[in-house]
């Protein structure tokens, strides 16, 4: 790599980890809790609003449904929850939804289910980074005005700590998501508190609004459906419950046990964060509208297209806190921090499952390589890129952005909890023990029920989210499924195609003669040592072989040729069009057609170079000439370096990045330092 490249990159992502360096660290349970629960945990800062932007539709009359809604987002977060119970003590090896619905449901199955995850996984980083810039943008004004460059620099910065190997540490996730918790219950307590004991008047800064409802007097089916996507809607509150069962090794023993305690919990807290807030927006008369400039009505006025309307949750806190005050301030920034955390779970899970599906050749396997700092570098950038794409496209819109999010979830709820049924059918046709059927049994009728209930939420969800914006998501998940089918189609061909034969063939016949041909430009050291080079290869025959572009310098090279007394013969091809390539190819072709069993070895002198524009003045011919002699059977292409002086001060330069001192390594003293060298050796 040249210093042009490599200084920017260490800069940015530091230096290249040692493979000894990848290490695990077990989690306790307050600890697991913040660093897999975030993203289910966070999304109740956007879930209740999205009810109430749907229900807005038909009015503010349309409101008093949404404790029903909220009833039933919380029954249908206890059923994934207790389904995914079942999954942590059957699996406790952490597969996820994609190695349960391959292991039972067959790897289309688990294909569909990972083309849902690896769109889930680049949504949740749209979502929740856009979610955080409006929540952080009710405390400070700029970000929100700016936020499609805001939500951008946050996913490039995020990037960046990801490809220098930050790991979930427990400070890193702890903090803020328990600052988070402690704040949204600290809001619903007092405002309760507030509303109930002390009377008070609690009112949002949206609460004399009027609301101009898009299709007044709903009723009927119109009603239905209309409350059936509003409860779609609040189903984003479930997005990332499936985090836990995947991260099961990381637990402290008894694993199982305590992933499954930590889900329970995370269950717990996310539909009471989730209750209090919409409990807290109907005592303090929100009003939110899907497009809040011409809907909402302030003085018989539409507030206009200046008008940015705060999330649900911003709003909440002013009627409770205060505008401005401490805890205020305090709820916004921990929400937006939360919200980037729970981005952040997606640059584990993402690059992960690109890990395993190219190790399954469904991707490529560059994406299973770990790069300098021992991360999944590319699974990394791809995500960021695509996430960037979805935040450009949308504007940052979180509310556009979640018509798309929760298709992929259900798609993979439904197929795991399906493959969970097909588990426990396998493990009862064997099991005869009565007291291990007994709990065989109730694990099935569990996970029959979840995967009933999430199917009918994502039939719901198509239904309702279809022209809103699931059809991206659906789209997304065609193209990730056809892309993987090709690929492990063609790995499967190549794989077929080199396998070693049992019985000897003509890969392992030796050739009849080995035809040499060096090819010249003109007589200098790098022709000089590939011309030594061919005749210590021995070949059955050898030749010199130069282009006739030029009659002048071609005239020169056989004067000096002979009057060297080289004792190699030379021939020369015309070139009428002054062509390299295509006569030389012509040429070699010609000798495989006189003696096909013959192999052709070229032999090519290039330049080795040591800055990054040389290459541009060096070698083209080359390249282009082995570029075309790579198609052609029987013809072995060998390059002969010839090392330039300025070849030498780029191997100093990499000599001199390999012995940089690591910072710190003079405050650890010549012994430590020594004992860090030889363990490098």
């Amino acid at each position: 790599m040249s210093k042009l490249t490599d200084v920017p990159k260490r800069i940015l992502i530091g230096r290249a980890l040692r493979s000894d360096r990848l290490g695990e660290t077990l989690l306790p349970k307050r600890v697991a809790l913040p660093v897999f629960a975030s993203d289910p945990l966070s999304s109740v800062a956007y879930a209740p609003g999205e009810v109430l932007l749907v229900l807005s539709i038909a009015g503010l009359s349309a409101y008093h449904f949404s404790p029903w809604i909220a009833v039933a987002v919380v029954v249908l977060m206890f059923t994934v929850v207790a389904s995914y119970r079942q999954n942590v003590h059957a699996y406790p090896s952490g597969g996820g939804d994609y190695e349960v619905a391959t292991t039972n449901l067959g790897p289309r199955a688990g294909l569909t289910v990972a083309s849902a995850l690896l769109v889930d996984y680049v949504l949740t980083v749209a979502v929740s980074i856009s979610s955080g810039i409006e929540n952080l943008g009710s405390a400070v004004p700029f970000v929100v005005e700016n936020k499609v460059a805001c939500a951008i620099g946050v996913i490039v910065l995020l990037t960046l700590m990801n490809l220098r190997g930050v790991k979930e540490s427990g400070t890193l996730f702890a903090i803020p998501t328990y600052v988070f918790v402690a704040g949204v219950f600290t809001m619903i307590a007092w405002g309760a508190f507030r509303g109930v004991v002390l009377g008070d008047d609690m009112r949002a800064p949206t609460a004399d609004y009027e609301i101009k409802p898009e299709h007044p007097g709903l009723a009927g089916f119109a009603l239905l459906f209309l409350l059936l996507r509003a409860f779609s809607s609040g189903c984003a509150a479930l997005t990332g419950v499936e985090a836990i069962s995947n991260g099961v090794p990381a637990f402290r023993k008894p694993k199982s046990r305590n992933a499954a305690t930590t889900l329970a919990m995370m269950g717990l807290l996310a539909v009471t964060m989730f209750c209090g807030i919409i409990g807290l927006a109907m005592a303090t008369d929100v009003r939110m509208a899907e497009n809040p400039a011409k809907d909402l009505i302030h003085d018989g006025v539409p507030l206009g297209a200046d008008y940015v309307q705060d999330p649900v949750i911003s709003q909440v806190a002013e009627a409770v806190f205060g505008h401005g005050s401490f805890l205020f301030m305090i709820l916004a920034a921990a929400t937006a921090l939360v919200l980037f955390l729970a981005a952040n779970t997606a640059y584990n899970g993402f690059p992960l499952l690109g890990s395993i599906l190219a190790q399954d050749r469904y991707l490529p396997r560059q994406l299973h390589t770990r790069g300098d700092r021992l991360a999944f570098s590319n699974g990394i950038v791809l995500l960021a890129g695509a996430a960037v794409l979805l935040v450009w496209i949308y504007g940052a819109d979180s509310t556009r952005l979640i018509q798309l999010y929760i298709v992929g979830v259900f798609v993979s709820f439904t197929l795991s909890q399906t493959g969970m049924v097909r588990h426990w059918n396998r493990l009862l046709a064997t099991e005869r023990d009565q007291a291990r059927r007994r709990h065989m049994v109730r694990s099935r009728a569990i996970n029959t029920f979840g995967a009933f209930f999430t199917g009918l939420v994502l039939v719901v969800v198509l239904v309702t989210k279809f022209t809103h914006g699931a059809w991206v998501a659906l789209l997304g998940m065609c193209i990730f499924y056809a892309t993987m089918t090709a690929i492990r189609g063609h790995y499967d061909r190549v794989a077929e195609e080199i396998a070693a034969p049992e019985a000897p063939n003509d890969d392992m016949v030796r050739p009849s003669r080995v035809h040499s041909v060096v090819l010249i430009s003109k007589i200098h050291r790098p022709t000089l040592r590939a011309l030594g080079y061919a005749k210590l290869m021995r070949s059955d025959s050898l030749e010199a072989l130069s282009v006739n572009v030029d009659p002048a310098e071609t005239k020169a090279l056989r004067t000096e040729w002979e009057r060297r007394g080289i004792d190699v013969p030379l021939k020369v091809l015309d070139s009428p069009y002054r062509e390299v390539t295509r006569p030389v190819i012509d040429y070699v072709k010609n000798l495989r057609r006189e003696s096909p069993r013959d192999v052709v070895s070229v032999i090519i002198p290039e330049y080795v170079v040591g800055h990054w524009y040389e290459h541009l003045l060096h070698n083209q011919s080359a390249l282009r000439l082995k570029g075309r002699l790579l198609f052609t059977p029987g013809v072995m292409v060998t390059s002969v370096p010839y090392q330039l002086q300025s070849s030498e001060a780029a191997k100093q330069r990499a000599r001199r990045r390999q012995e940089w001192a690591a910072p710190g390594s003079v405050r650890r003293g010549p012994a430590e330092r020594a004992k860090d060298s030889s363990s490098h050796t």
